[in-house]
């Protein structure tokens, strides 16, 4: 099979990249493995909360332009700090035209609510989740916390605690319905993607607004765990019509709603440009000719190989597999590329679970224009793009979704100006 592009992982750093190239006209292959990370998501996209050194970011521009002097090997001093702005207004439009509504400007973070109701700087937010310009700026005094019986991935409790402490008052309200019964029957059927099929039927979201009707009496809004939604768009606009009070979601415990709907609105915009998508596949191995690859194989298709004019590893870091942790070392599994780590195992982690963890900043060793490397030369049509990037905390730092989306966004001007020359 030939295709102008061949990208190895569809989470968010390969979706980004292959919707691109394919919106440019590029003939595209994605080959996923399966479930991503953003099967993780908050409804949020960071794209910088923290300096290296801890110091909080309210503009994520201004913190990038000063990465780049202090941090010159971090994934946005590779790309520059100028042609990150340029992506960073770029991204939030290809997500859009994906169907994915977000809100939020790469020059002035803003705060989402966390599932236990704490405040977290942000870039974008999916519309219709909880968010405030300030901590403690939420847009009401009085608020009811809705959540289903047995639903033991949100916790109403810890949240009242933590709005408590900005003079908010908080009522709680539930809800049953008879088919509810079947899943809450085996606790570990109760997770938010099985209740939001409950809820995409008509009659369900009805009685989930009749419901939220009568407890909520006085209260200015309604807080609601991300349990609507999975197949259908307008869940959260059936609410807000039978609803006088605003209502806002909260992510809960993954697996994400938010996520899953934004991998699922990805996979459907890189298909409906003419995309093709592998999903359950995965890539085994490369064949090289000289300093470019040639072809790669996968499980799926056997002999058959992928063949391309240029390749994007974009298959993550450890929990999709991306990089694999040896006693002692860390490796690329296909592509046999240079990774970035400390040598020293006992170095590799800390006991403290919170601390700054050296591991999440392991990765693919590039050059500066993200072509990845292999005994030290540069692969002349392979890049690396998202989380299998070193030199980067993608949790502490707050940049792990701004770090995929502009790397895949650089990768593929990169591939389209290769191509044009």
């Amino acid at each position: 099979m030939r295709f102008d592009t061949v990208i190895i992982g569809g989470g968010l750093s390969g979706m980004t990249c292959g919707i691109r190239l394919a919106e440019a006209g590029q003939k595209c292959a994605i080959v996923s493995q399966g479930q991503s990370a953003l099967h993780f998501s908050s409804g949020s996209f960071d794209l910088l909360g923290r300096l290296p050194d801890g110091q909080a970011v309210t503009d994520p521009l201004a913190g990038i332009a000063a990465l780049e002097e202090s941090d010159p090997q971090h994934p946005y001093a590779l790309i520059g700090a100028a042609a990150c702005a340029a992506y960073a207004a770029e991204a939030p439009e290809l997500l859009r035209r994906a169907g994915i509504r977000v809100a939020g400007d790469c020059r002035r973070n803003h705060w989402r609510i966390t599932p236990m109701g704490k405040a977290k700087a942000t870039w974008l937010t999916i519309d219709g989740y909880l968010t405030a310009p300030e901590p403690g700026k939420l847009p009401f005094r009085k608020v009811c916390i809705v959540n289903v019986e047995g639903f033991l991935d949100f916790y109403p409790e810890f949240i009242a605690e933590e709005f408590s402490h900005h003079g908010i008052e908080c009522r709680f309200g539930s809800i049953n319905l008879p088919d509810l019964e079947q899943i809450r029957r085996n606790p570990s059927e109760m997770r938010s993607a099985n209740v939001a099929r409950v809820f995409d039927h008509d009659r369900n979201l009805k009685a989930l607004a009749a419901r939220i009707g009568e407890v909520v009496g006085d209260c200015e809004a309604v807080i609601l765990p991300a349990i609507i939604g999975i197949t259908r768009n307008d869940s959260l606009e059936v609410l807000r019509r039978h609803v006088a009070q605003p209502i806002y979601l909260l992510p809960t415990l993954p697996p994400s709603i938010p996520g899953i709907r934004a991998q699922q609105a990805l996979q459907h915009r890189f298909r409906a440009l003419g995309g093709e998508y592998f999903l359950g596949d995965s890539v085994l191995r490369a064949d090289f000719d000289g300093p470019s690859v040639k072809r790669v194989y996968t499980a799926n298709h056997g002999d058959i190989p992928f063949e391309a004019d240029h390749f994007v590893l974009a298959s993550g870091s450890f929990f999709s597999r991306g990089l694999v942790a040896t006693p002692d070392r860390i490796l690329e599994p296909v592509f046999g590329v240079d990774t970035q780590y400390v040598p020293d195992r006992a170095e590799w982690y800390t006991l403290r679970f919170f601390d700054r963890q050296n591991y999440q900043a392991f990765g693919v060793r590039t050059d500066r224009t993200l072509h990845a490397l292999r005994q030290g030369a540069v692969i002349e049509n392979l890049y690396c793009a998202g989380a299998g990037l070193a030199g980067f905390h993608p949790v502490q730092d707050g940049c792990g979704a701004g770090v995929s989306l502009l790397s895949a966004l650089s990768v593929a001007d990169r591939i389209l100006n290769d191509k044009q020359s």
